[in-house]
């Protein structure tokens, strides 16, 4: 019977050795080589995709949590008399397309403190206004039945989860407040009795471990004096149009108002973050370069292993530049592979962090970066990123030995040992 014939190779014929040199290894030293570099490849590319996720997910989530529980534009009276908004020019404002509503809030300071006088804590009074309908969301706000002022002339105060537990204050309990006013430019120290009607939770630790909401007007008969106490907060329907509303606003409002919005009040904090992140993936970078040697070096074994088949290649009229395009594309396959499973391996361990909370901070230390947990959130442009990044460095690691296997000389190659 004639041999059965064989089916045809598929594919260009670089690729067909590329893939024929990556499954037909036999040699020890080449399998372990190899193994070597995809592993070294896989964890370089692991812990840039943990410390991207990292890196974004505490950046969204702090920016979350701020626009959460700031407007994203705010509005400070500095000239006299410019207080309280006539109502055209409050008007004026709703209408600036993207506002979605204007408030007026109201800060102070203060001591608050229930039975036990040894709890007592500084507190941030947030006096917001308590008229109908709910609050700004996810703001640290509160319906205006819990702030309500009750027969016995006592007003309602929503605190926050982590003040409350520090107060060890339970609902419906009274508290002393001595607050920080101001008669006649002296300061002198105010007393209220607050009944607590509710706590709120934002996961922004500054927030829930020091603020108290109660009644605008509260806040204002407390502090004594109005201007810099009061400013105007808009909510918009979309925050990264921030600096567009805050221009329009600062032509409505005019020099009595000095006006801003979140990106330019937190554009040091976001830099220094962007900043962090850059230089995190130069660092953790390091590895994946590394790994590419790992790649290099798979390639020089290979061109020594492979010699006479190099040789026999040349003799049938194989191209150097072909054989050079085979031997990047086996490294590059290889790279290719170790990336791919880096990739899996970082996502996977950010999904489990995030969904399990395994970083957990206690209120001293969230209290220093602002959140209670790690987030890791994986973007698919920091995972392009990372993935080019770890293929062109393999490609430039497999040049040097694929034009050394290209220019290797056939009949010498045949008779390699």
């Amino acid at each position: 019977m004639p041999p059965a014939e064989r089916a045809p190779i598929p594919g260009p014929l670089p690729w067909v050795l590329a893939r024929r040199f990556l499954r037909g290894r036999q040699s020890q030293l080449l399998d372990g080589t190899a193994r070597a570099a995809l592993l070294a490849t896989a964890l370089g590319v692991t812990s840039l995709v943990v410390a991207m996720a990292l890196m974004t997910g505490y950046t969204e989530d702090l920016q979350r949590k701020l626009l959460g529980d700031n407007a994203a534009v705010g509005a400070y009276p500095v000239g006299a008399g410019a207080v309280e908004l006539p109502p055209e020019v409050r008007a004026a404002l709703t209408e600036v397309p993207g506002v979605v509503r204007v408030d007026r809030v109201s800060y102070g300071q203060g001591l608050l403190a229930g039975g036990d006088p040894d709890r007592s804590q500084e507190v941030v009074l947030r006096g917001v206004e308590a008229g109908p309908g709910p609050g700004p969301p996810g703001r640290a706000a509160a319906r205006p039945e819990q702030l309500a002022t009750g027969a016995d002339g006592v007003a309602g105060v929503v605190l926050g989860a982590e003040l409350a537990r520090k107060l060890g204050a339970e609902q419906g309990e009274v508290l002393r407040l001595a607050a920080l006013g101001f008669t006649a430019g002296r300061p002198r120290f105010r007393y209220r009795s607050l009944r607590v009607s509710g706590t709120f939770e934002t996961g922004f630790s500054e927030f829930d471990s020091a603020w108290a909401v109660v009644d605008r007007a509260v806040v204002e008969a407390l502090s004594g004096q109005e201007t810099g106490a009061v400013l105007y907060e808009l909510t918009l329907d979309d925050p990264s149009e921030a600096p567009r509303v805050a221009a329009a606003a600062e032509e409505i409002l005019g020099p009595d108002f000095l006006v801003t919005d979140w990106r330019h009040l937190n554009r040091d904090l976001f830099f220094a973050l962007r900043l962090q992140k850059m230089a995190l993936f130069v660092a953790l970078g390091l590895i994946v370069l590394v790994s590419t040697f790992n790649v290099a070096s798979t390639l020089v074994v290979l061109v020594r292993e492979r010699m006479r088949d190099i040789g026999a290649l040349g003799a049938m009229g194989l191209s150097p530049r072909r054989l050079a395009t085979a031997f990047v594309l086996y490294g590059l396959l290889l790279g290719g592979v170790g990336t791919a499973l880096g990739v899996a391996v970082g996502w996977t361990l950010s999904w489990v962090m995030t969904t399990f909370e395994l970083i957990h901070f206690d209120a001293e230390v969230a209290a220093i970066y602002f959140i209670d947990s790690v987030p890791f959130r994986v973007e698919w442009g920091d995972v392009a990123m990372i993935v080019t990044f770890s293929l062109l460095l393999t490609l430039l690691a497999c040049i040097v030995p694929a034009l050394r296997a290209a220019r290797v000389d056939p009949s010498r190659a045949l008779r390699y040992e």
